[in-house]
């Protein structure tokens, strides 16, 4: 009796025909959605670079949450075609854009592609390669006339740098006048400018000014390139520029690193500085000929510091 009832279930097993062979299992299918998943993360999409002065500027689409980024890694070279690898890594961030900067005046060709990189480590296809270029300053494609600075990314030629400030109100207490062919960068034109927010600078508005003389109003555009080497990070600010009397722009300036006021070398590997630049075209009915006034006033926010500043024809 024992015997049979062993057995009953052995010929149950028999009948069904599970007995003569162990079960295995066939395999799971795998959607989409996961085979993405184990793959690692998606390639970013619609990958755009927008030409500025002295830089290129990335953005891009991509899925921060699918699954989690860590970083996007860029990678670019002056070759179309470029593989990707450590000699090619530019940078590391965790924002869907990114300004490749501090190319200086000339006009600069790069290629580029992204990497996504998630939290375990998971890395995805390179991106689509895109193309994209600086644009060519003033500085470069055009004539001076009159220029106070080197156009470097330093501030180190400049009067007080890098980190004199404190020293603004004693060397300047009526602001910087600064006369071209006369004046001397390392006296007369402070490297940094406050704004009414600076209690070193007395808490108010300052202005700069430089006078240059034309023997003639140019038949040819004049520009005015003000290239700048760091603002302050939240309280950038705005600029107000006037010749002659006459208001030309206000002009809200990028926000920088706040590492300006006490350093001087942005083209120091690894260092914060944020460079800018500001190039506009001078009205021909604001100038004369003889001695012209062009002015900076900071109304607005904290302070700037300066690379160089020139008036060119182009």
């Amino acid at each position: 009796m024992t015997e049979n009832k062993r057995n009953k279930p052995l010929a149950r097993r028999t009948a069904l025909g599970l007995a003569a062979t162990a079960v295995t299992a066939a395999p799971l299918a795998v959607l989409p959605a996961e085979a993405s998943a184990a793959a690692g993360p998606r390639p970013v999409r619609r990958l755009r670079a927008r030409s500025e002065i002295g830089r290129v500027r990335l953005s891009w689409e991509g899925d921060p949450y699918k699954p989690f980024v860590d970083h996007y890694a860029i990678y670019g070279a002056r070759t179309r075609g470029f593989k990707v690898g450590p000699e090619t890594l530019i940078a590391k961030t965790v924002y869907a854009s990114f300004a490749h900067d501090r190319m200086g005046g000339r006009r600069q060709d790069w290629y580029y592609r992204i990497v996504v990189v998630d939290a375990a480590g998971n890395r995805s296809r390179p991106s689509a390669e895109v193309a994209g270029h600086s644009t060519e300053s003033v500085t470069v494609s055009g004539t001076a006339l009159a220029t106070v600075g080197a156009f470097d990314h330093k501030s180190l030629e400049l009067a007080l740098a890098p980190n004199l400030s404190a020293q603004y109100r004693t060397r300047f207490p009526n602001g910087v006048d600064y006369t071209f062919g006369t004046s001397k960068p390392g006296t007369d034109w402070c490297y940094i400018q406050p704004g009414p927010s600076d209690s070193w600078g007395g808490s108010k508005p300052s202005r700069a000014t430089f006078r240059f003389t034309l023997d003639a109003v140019p038949a040819a555009e004049t520009w005015l390139a003000i290239w700048l080497l760091d603002t302050h990070a939240s309280l950038a600010g705005t600029i107000t520029l006037g010749l002659n009397g006459t208001q030309i722009k206000e002009v809200p300036l990028e926000r920088g690193a706040t590492r300006g006021s006490v350093e001087g070398d942005a083209t120091v590997p690894g260092t914060t500085l944020k460079p800018s630049y500001v190039e506009l075209v001078l009205p021909a009915s604001a100038l004369k000929a003889g001695e012209n006034v062009l002015t900076v006033d900071k109304k607005i926010g904290s302070w700037h510091v300066y690379d160089a500043l020139g008036v060119f024809t182009r």
